[in-house]
């Protein structure tokens, strides 16, 4: 087991929420990921709803095996679910994995990619997301993704970041491009 402080250099980790409307919240923590591993980092990664199909961000991940673990645990976009109750039985196995992740001491950056769909959904219970939250080791980093970022979770993070949309190509009828949405 690492000691996270120690790997932090002694810093504080940090509750971050890159969360709102516009693009580049996946992106974000991504990026946070890279450079994370760029000092040595180990990182978890885990996609609460994307699922049903391969990314580019699975592919580059793959390649930093032994320092990034990234699990894909979702079923996909919930609004196009043919099963909510699988789609509720998967997001509380990738939390159970999230929270086991956190408290492992084997990590310096956990993310949870598109978590704060599962408190608006209540497919986690928000108080023991929120307890998890705040009890998370002293020197591990947490990310967290999503739109609609609950007032509670923004209020505790050490950062936060909302994503505007000032302009989408999908608003221009162009459809998501491997290797910019995906």
């Amino acid at each position: 087991m690492c000691d996270c402080a120690e790997e932090t250099k002694g810093g504080k980790g940090l509750l971050m929420v890159f969360t709102g409307n516009g693009k580049g919240k996946t992106t974000a923590a991504i990026g946070l990921a890279m450079r994370a591993v760029g000092h040595g980092f180990r990182v978890c990664f885990i996609q609460f709803i994307k699922g049903s199909w391969r990314s580019g961000e699975q592919e580059t991940m793959g390649r930093f095996r032994g320092r990034i673990d990234f699990h894909v645990m979702g079923r996909g976009f919930t609004w196009k679910s043919d099963d909510l109750e699988k789609d509720r039985r998967a997001a509380r196995a990738a939390w159970d994995k999230a929270r086991e992740a956190i408290f492992s001491g084997k990590y310096q950056m956990v993310i949870l990619d598109e978590f704060t769909y599962l408190l608006s959904y209540k497919m986690v219970d928000r108080d023991e997301a929120l307890g998890v939250f705040s009890k998370k080791p002293q020197g591990l980093h947490v990310v967290i993704t999503g739109r609609d970022a609950l007032p509670e979770l923004v209020d505790m993070a050490d950062l936060v970041t909302e994503m505007r949309e000032v302009r989408h190509p999908y608003k221009n009828g162009i459809r998501a491009q491997k290797g910019i949405e995906y």
